[in-house]
């Protein structure tokens, strides 16, 4: 079936791929949902004992009134689902820390679209985990990447060429995000925009929206058709425009903050001399503390998007915060405790953190406009929705895909003209920052296309072309016998085989650092690691090592490890074909 799937022509080899990634990826984004509105429910509503409020498209109410409960566990329930999702992740996969979103990204540019099958579950439970206690966190990044896992495993299972799997792993992340969204088309075309800050992947527009058309309607049927955050009745006036300018001007700056607290975030907790497993449970206590004073920055937040769009300012609580103080450290704080939940670690999404920052300044902006203008601003609505828009479309450099998104999300068509003006204003004024870091700036630097704009020598010399090193480690090794290898050879990382030569993973410095010197490695081996072959290209094997910042790669053939190719060695490999070619000159 594989051979027969791999040479339909692509049309009908998508039309048929799209509609099982569809069905696959929308039924783990169904089981995604339940369970995280179930861990929202124990965790929230029981152990809390607080009322939380959902967006219109989910059951959600205008006339919700906080009710406090058990206000102080809000940090205890936080700290529980951090440690439980921490050990969850670093235990079986720890490339599934974090938003996620960043490890699918990479995975399409770097790793030709392998994803392991076990993020799936993992980045599931744990997600649903650390949102449902209260984490400050969203369903996009965790959807991105299992929806990924997704189509990496069946275009494996299929038998697909390298570019077909990536081309899955883009559709999975727009199937599911389409999904649990409720936005088929800005969800196919996010998977074409995502992966570029500059740039569109094409090919993945129309399984795009096959998949997501697809798993939408599974949703649907589930879940109801709603859009998220019900049907905005406004109206669109010109007059508004040179308003929704400044709000883009704004978004754009606050962009630039949220990306640079949360990697900033990201970086302490990295240099925290404590187990990874522990880390999320630090960050999400901290996280905690600060929702004791602002406790709208639990979850994901979309009940108070919905109540600020309609402006139901009687909702909003704080035990210290007069309602307008509120209001205005409102995005401030949602950077905060985004950045301590997930950049300690935690396992959630960035983007429903920036459709609340988003509308959050949004309705600043536009409280402050009524003020001056009552006449031409009547309401914040549209300010809110057109500022999660911008905010968004700059944080993520996704403007085309965030507008239809946010625009299905709340039915808003009217507001269209007001929304390119405001992303296409905030994109420029944030410039190259984003919150996806695995993002590449076009196609041509992604390596997925190299192919298609240049043949460089590189790419014909092979791994069987080097002087392989037998430099590795055993399981049985110890920690100290690890320090003193790498040490050795300068090394910050080094291979594990077991007894029989097979190839086990890969163990890091950083990891057995302050481990006992008497533990044996086998215990820190990074499994699934990344490797190459004797008949790889010395690209290949040279954009692994630029992505693990590592100065050799494993070569493995068929499990067995064969012996690493050092850079050193790949240099000489290089310098021997240049000179082969000056004598043919």
């Amino acid at each position: 079936m594989a051979s027969r799937l791999s040479s339909l022509p692509y049309f009908e080899k998508w039309l048929i791929l799209g509609l099982i990634l569809g069905v696959i990826a929308g039924l783990a984004a169904t089981i995604f949902y339940v369970l995280l509105h179930l861990f929202e429910y124990l965790f929230i509503n029981k152990f809390i004992g607080i009322a939380y409020p959902h967006p219109l498209g989910e059951n959600g109410s205008l006339n919700f009134v906080f009710t406090p409960g058990h206000y102080f566990l809000i940090p205890v329930s936080l700290m529980i689902g951090g440690l439980i999702s921490g050990l969850i992740v670093y235990t079986f996969a720890p490339e599934a820390e974090g938003h996620g979103t960043d490890a699918a990204i990479k995975a399409y540019h770097y790793l030709q679209g392998k994803v392991r099958w076990v993020v799936i579950p993992v980045k599931i439970i744990a997600s649903a985990i650390t949102i449902g206690s209260g984490g400050s966190a969203g369903r996009e990044g965790p959807t991105a990447q299992f929806s990924s896992g997704v189509g990496s495993v069946v275009a494996d299972l299929l038998g697909l060429p390298p570019e077909d799997r990536r081309r899955a792993v883009a559709v999975g992340i727009g199937a599911g995000i389409g999904t649990i969204f409720k936005t088929p088309i800005g969800g196919a075309l996010l998977a074409a925009e995502i992966l570029y800050k500059r740039d569109l992947e094409p090919e993945v527009i129309y399984p795009g929206l096959i998949a997501s058309a697809v798993g939408y309607s599974i949703f649907g049927l589930l879940f109801g058709f709603t859009p998220v955050f019900g049907f905005y009745t406004g109206t669109f006036s010109p007059l508004r425009l040179p308003m929704y300018a400044v709000l883009g001007v704004i978004s754009g700056l606050m962009a630039i903050l949220y990306v640079k607290s949360f990697y900033g975030m990201t970086s302490v907790f990295k240099k925290f001399p404590i187990p990874n497993h522990l880390k999320p449970m630090i960050g999400g206590a901290l996280a905690g503390l600060v929702m004791l004073v602002v406790p709208e920055a639990l979850g994901t937040g979309y009940g108070w998007i919905n109540l600020i769009e309609f402006q139901k300012f009687s909702s909003f609580y704080s035990p210290v915060l007069p309602l307008i103080l509120l209001l205005l450290v409102l995005p401030f704080v949602k950077i905060l405790t985004t950045s301590l939940s997930i950049g300690s670690g935690g396992s959630g999404g960035v983007f429903a953190p920036g459709l609340f920052i988003g509308a959050f300044v949004g309705a600043d902006v536009g409280l402050a406009f009524h003020y001056l203008f009552p006449t031409v601003a009547p309401d914040i609505a549209p300010f809110v929705i057109i500022g999660m828009m911008s905010f968004f479309g700059a944080a993520g450099k996704v403007p085309l895909s965030v507008i239809v998104m946010v625009t299905e999300m709340t039915s808003s068509l009217q507001l269209l003209p007001g929304a390119m003006i405001a992303v296409a204003i905030s994109y420029l004024v944030s410039g190259n920052y984003t919150i996806y870091r695995s993002q590449v700036p076009t196609r041509r630097d992604s390596p997925a296309h190299k192919s298609e704009y240049e043949v460089p020598i590189m790419r014909k010399l092979r791994i069987s072309q080097c002087k392989l090193s037998d430099v590795k480690l055993s399981d049985h090794d110890t920690v100290e016998t690890a320090t003193r290898v790498m040490t050795d050879n300068n090394f910050l990382s080094l291979p594990v085989v077991n007894a029989t030569g097979k190839f086990l993973g890969i163990v890091y410095l950083h990891d057995i650092i302050r481990a006992s010197p008497s533990e044996a490695v086998s215990k820190y081996i990074v499994r699934g690691s990344p490797y190459v072959t004797l008949s790889s290209t010395l690209e290949y094997a040279w954009e692994i090592m630029a992505v693990s910042k590592s100065r050799w790669v494993a070569v493995v053939e068929n499990g067995e490890f064969m012996g690493i190719a050092t850079m050193e060695s790949m240099v000489q490999a290089y310098e021997n074909e240049m000179r082969a070619l000056a004598k043919q000159s």
